[in-house]
């Protein structure tokens, strides 16, 4: 049964949380985090991160003003105590569901959202540009930007907190350290920042000067002698983000409500330039399943609340991930060159199999993709082989270093696209639309998908062996097609396809996993009497020629298919046709990709047939190219 909520449900907005006295907001935030637990525990969901800052989201709507102030979540994933908060307590249960919450914070969604996330280490630029708005007369509260401790090693954020820092602008950013992002942090800063937590003189470390005076005598006292025991100097020197222009206070304890209280209202009153506050947090904080767990709790799936166990799906095929990883793993006991790179997702990539096999020879870099792009370019140059594992939406981070380090040098960096095409329930903002697009415009660059999980394992062959320059590989998120399974994949030729059905009044030309798909649409447009070929194109770039003038002249109508948006695959095909004359004669040529627009979480299923890229959808273009309709007579 679920505990009675007597103070939530006293809130329906931020607001509300003027009438409760400092000892209430605690009893509120208990509740809210119980809310968390049950309302995650029927959808599935980032649980830990949200669990973890709780009390924080409690403080920062008790104390500024939202929506007038702006509260700005880093990658957002950990809003859902801020959502319940804002509004959207009673809609819980649709979070990440098709027409429901996004898992993350989005503008159109709430006005309590100022900012939409899902990527990492954007929140305090987009909380300096509110900060400038504010000051040039647009109607504009405090901008405050709340970031992890592994989204704040990115470049970007390091970038914003030298801006914010020079302008000198009235602003926060609040630390959110919990010494652990989706995997474990790393790098010289995570060092730094555990270094200050493990004090042993208590959390309230240090408070910057100017602003210890206000505080109460015993915090005031400590902070002096905090920071003195943090910068190791009483005056003079100061702390990485002091020195960036930045008050820093702490590290406090973020489950501490007093202390929080204390030290966001004492900022929001004497604060004149930029501050950081520094929080410390547990994952999953006041729920033991997701505390004990290796990820605490990042991402689950629906779960019992009494003993933190998740619903499992029966897979009938390995996914596409761990079929990468143990492939990669496999080439490498025989190839010592092999080297793995992922940028703090070693299990969303696969990548943490290869890490067990080969741990001397994986390097996560922590939420930095263009340096891992970069690093792995010096890899190739040195002589080693990089893969580079990285989601297709998070590798457009490192865009200008695949164009200017990768591709420019012609380096045999091996690119390993996780998460190709839509989802689910994560959405538009982790959707690998647009990789085939942006890397097939790229000069020396060689761009492969795979049909199924034996076609994933011969093309990491593939990429193994290629030499000669840039080489990518995409899949998608989820189980494989249930095919047999090589032992060791062998090496494609490059720029070469394959037919797999031999028709002779319509081509089905696919790139990438709808291979599928349009089996089950040659068999509908085979009711109608339509002889279909299907081929596997595996290839973007370089595209087999040979195979497409075979199908565009043997064929009445040629159709593409790809799971990526329009200006990829199809747009490739198109342009060598007309440059080959190929378009000039009574063939009809359909492009079928995702629509120019996003879309929003649902399940994959769903999301294909709103992308109209059903087996239908495209039996449909392909019967209308030649005079047909399904479910009619040719005519």
């Amino acid at each position: 049964m679920t505990r009675p909520t007597p103070h939530l449900d006293r809130v329906t907005v931020p607001s509300d949380l003027a009438a409760l006295s400092d000892a209430e907001l605690k009893h509120l935030a208990d509740e809210l985090r119980a809310d968390v637990i049950d309302s995650v525990s029927q959808t599935g969901g980032h649980l830990g991160s949200s669990l973890g800052v709780v009390e924080l989201t409690v403080a920062l709507h008790a104390v500024f003003d939202t929506p007038r102030d702006k509260v700005i979540w880093d990658v957002g994933h950990q809003c859902y105590p801020h959502k319940i908060l804002t509004g959207r307590r009673a809609r819980m249960n649709t979070l990440r569901q098709e027409g429901g919450l996004s898992g993350f914070t989005k503008r159109s969604e709430s006005e309590y959202d100022p900012f939409g996330a899902a990527h990492s280490s954007t929140s305090i630029s987009a909380a300096l540009g509110f900060t400038v708005g504010r000051d040039m007369g647009e109607p504009v509260g405090d901008a405050i930007a709340v970031i992890g401790d592994g989204a704040i090693g990115a470049g970007m954020a390091f970038e914003a907190l030298n801006a914010a820092g020079a302008e000198g602008r009235r602003m926060f950013v609040i630390l959110n350290d919990n010494e652990m992002s989706i995997a474990p942090p790393v790098g010289a800063l995570s060092k730094y920042l555990s270094g200050l937590y493990a004090s042993p003189l208590g959390n309230l470390q240090t408070m910057a000067e100017g602003i210890e005076a206000a505080l109460p005598g015993p915090l005031r006292d400590q902070a002096r002698r905090m920071r003195q025991m943090v910068t190791g100097a009483t005056g003079g020197q100061g702390t990485l983000f002091e020195e960036l222009g930045f008050q820093y206070i702490g590290p406090i304890n973020g489950h501490d409500m007093d202390q929080l209280l204390a030290v966001l209202r004492t900022v929001r009153t004497r604060a004149t330039g930029p501050v950081l506050i520094h929080c410390c947090t547990v994952k999953g904080k006041g729920y033991a399943p997701a505390e004990g767990a290796a990820d605490k709790g990042h991402g689950v799936s629906k779960f019992d609340v009494s003993t933190g166990a998740q619903a499992k799906s029966r897979p009938n095929a390995p996914s596409y991930t761990k079929v990468f990883g143990e492939a990669l793993a496999k080439l490498g006991e025989t190839d010592p060159r092999i080297i793995g790179i992922t940028a703090a997702m070693p299990g969303g990539t696969g990548m943490d199999i290869f890490a067990k096999a080969h741990p001397a020879r994986m390097f996560d870099v922590g939420i930095a993709e263009q340096h891992g792009v970069t690093f792995a370019a010096g890899l190739a140059a040195s002589g080693l082989k990089p893969f580079c594992a990285i989601y297709s939406s998070f590798l457009q981070r490192g865009y200008d270093q695949i164009v200017h380090d990768v591709a420019l040098q012609n380096l045999p960096v091996r690119f390993a696209i996780d998460r190709a095409g839509l989802v689910g329930a994560d959405g538009a903002t982790h959707a690998g639309a647009f990789d085939v697009g942006y890397l097939s415009a790229l000069p020396n660059m060689t761009v492969m998908a795979a049909a199924d999980e034996a076609e994933l394992v011969h093309m990491v062959a593939t990429a193994a062996a290629h030499d000669s320059g840039p080489i990518a590989f995409r899949y998608p998120r989820g189980e494989g097609e249930g095919v047999p399974l090589p032992e060791i994949g062998t090496p494609l030729a490059i720029g070469k396809g394959r037919i797999t059905r031999q028709g002779t009044d319509i081509a089905l030309l696919s790139f990438g996993a709808h291979l599928s798909t349009c089996d089950k649409a040659a068999d509908l447009l085979a009711e109608q009497g339509l002889s279909v070929t299907i081929a596997d194109a595996r290839f973007a770039k370089p595209l087999d020629h040979a195979l497409i003038r075979k199908l565009a002249r043997g064929h009445r109508a040629l159709v593409t298919v790809e799971q990526g948006a329009v200006g990829g695959f199809g747009a490739m095909v198109l342009h060598l046709m007309a440059g080959e004359g190929l378009l000039d004669g009574s063939l009809a040529v359909r492009t079928m990709t995702l629509p120019d627009r996003f879309i929003d979480q649902a399940a994959p299923d769903a999301m294909y047939a709103d992308a109209g890229l059903t087996a239908t959808d495209i039996a449909a273009t392909a019967a209308q190219a030649v005079g047909a309709k399904i479910g009619q007579t040719a005519i």
